[in-house]
């Protein structure tokens, strides 16, 4: 902005801030000395400082991998509670058996992703109502934990898709990085897609083989447990059958609500980077220019554009613009219209 009778660009400036006047200014004005974040000028390299990856990822490793055991310990604690109640019931349960404790398990894993086959069936009030205490207490641990921990892991493949999938002999950490943010939903829809294909072929094949399915047969069975339709004609019956279905069953059931949480995600970026384009490709008029003049002062400021177009692409909202001027205006001691480390002293301190 002006100042002294000097333009100066607002979003490449220096960090040191220009000498204070008595003058105060207007509470909009400070709209126009706003600078851009300093780390949008270095690289990801610089930012680390070791191997070129982005610190961010490293936050997000020490973040989530507590929560990864949380959920590991929730699960195993439902679990073994669900097989406890239903193994000490299991005589109050119809159906095909096979073993007292894997039978309770088993069942336990079909009421919490509420497949639901019909081949063990609570026949009593006790086990009725202990199953629907149980299927609303699995859907939310389903709901809450595990998708973060298949979120997660999720995550940790992309890079080995990135590298995959690019056709150069190396690539760096710095370039798969960039790759990765740039196409952060694709891959991540990708990358359940194929663990999806792979789920439903070794499914597939286990029940052709050990239960021995037709192959018909055996995808239908497949189909109707992962999008939890459990119509009960097929499933799996015998001892190494419901071991392998424990763990199968919640992994495809868990990874199908991924896939299309993701393809949800990637149609709504798709929608907002549509939008950003016509916004940015649209021309600029002169009602655009009065609605972009926060200040009213007849010019528009680098930061004022700024603000104004991500109002308009919907990236933030008057209400996000007034909660930061609020934190301007109690950091703002003096009035000045900038920050200084005594203002943040005197702010502190009061």
């Amino acid at each position: 902005m002006a100042e002294n009778g000097v333009k100066q660009p607002l979003l490449t400036e220096s960090l040191d801030v220009a000498p204070k006047t008595n003058q105060k200014l207007n509470y909009r004005r400070r709209f126009r000395r706003c600078k851009s974040a300093p780390l949008a000028e270095f690289t990801p390299g610089e930012l680390n400082g070791k191997d070129g990856s982005l610190p961010r990822s490293e936050s997000i490793f020490n973040k989530l991998h507590p929560s990864i055991r949380k959920v590991a310990i929730y699960l195993f604690l439902y679990l073994a509670v669900g097989a406890i109640c239903f193994y000490i019931v299991r005589h109050q349960i119809a159906g095909e058996r096979t073993d007292g404790v894997l039978d309770s398990v088993y069942f336990c894993i079909v009421t919490m992703t509420t497949v639901g086959y019909g081949d063990l069936v609570p026949n009593s009030v006790a086990t009725k109502l202990l199953a629907c205490v149980f299927v609303f207490s699995g859907m939310a641990l389903v709901g809450l934990m595990l998708s973060r921990g298949a979120d997660y892991l999720v995550e940790k493949q992309e890079a080995l898709l990135v590298k995959a999938l690019n056709l150069r002999p190396k690539v760096g950490p710095t370039e798969t990085t960039e790759e990765i943010e740039t196409r952060k939903v694709s891959y991540k829809c990708a990358t359940v897609f194929i663990f999806l294909l792979v789920l439903i072929v070794v499914g597939t094949a286990f029940l052709t083989i050990v239960e021995k399915l037709d192959i018909v047969d055996a995808f239908y069975c497949i189909c109707s447990t992962i999008t939890t339709l459990g119509y009960g004609d097929k499933s799996f019956s015998t001892k190494a059958g419901r071991i392998f279905a424990i763990f199968w069953i919640l992994t495809s059931t868990l990874c199908l609500a991924q896939f299309f949480l993701y393809v949800a995600e990637l149609n709504t970026e798709k929608r907002q980077k549509e939008l950003v384009r016509w916004v940015l490709t649209k021309p600029m008029t002169n009602v655009d220019l009065e609605a972009a003049d926060l200040d009213d002062n007849g010019i528009v400021g680098a930061a004022e554009f700024v603000i104004y177009k991500l109002k308009e692409m919907g990236k933030i909202s008057q209400e996000d613009i007034s909660v930061v001027l609020e934190e301007f205006e109690y950091l703002d001691v003096d009035q000045s219209g900038t920050l200084s480390t005594s203002d943040i002293s005197l702010a502190q301190s009061s």
